[in-house]
């Protein structure tokens, strides 16, 4: 009986782990005037509170995972492309209610 449980719960671990998440990356904010934002048009310039440099936030839905800092890859099939490498990973077993 519990070789057929584990049997199942390996099948289900298996199928959840190949479905997608959506991971955000928040590189900074903007806080402008309401009257200066209604006045945005194309080639506009929103200043954010963060610096290139500075490191970017993970999250999967409204949840932090982790930090991580901006890169563009090199590499010859991807040339270009941003992404980020992570610095820090947050603990997913603790809760945070």
């Amino acid at each position: 009986m519990d070789n057929l449980k584990e049997s199942s719960n390996t099948k289900t671990d298996a199928t959840f782990t190949t479905v997608p998440i959506e991971v955000t990356v928040s590189v900074g904010r903007a806080r402008p005037l309401v009257r200066d934002f209604l006045q945005l048009e194309e080639g506009s310039v929103l200043l954010l509170d963060k610096r290139v440099e500075d490191p970017v936030e993970l999250y999967v839905g409204d949840r932090l995972i982790g930090t991580g800092v901006l890169e563009i890859n090199d590499s010859a099939e991807q040339h270009g492309q941003l992404s980020v490498r992570l610095i820090d990973v947050n603990d997913f077993g603790a809760s945070s209610d």
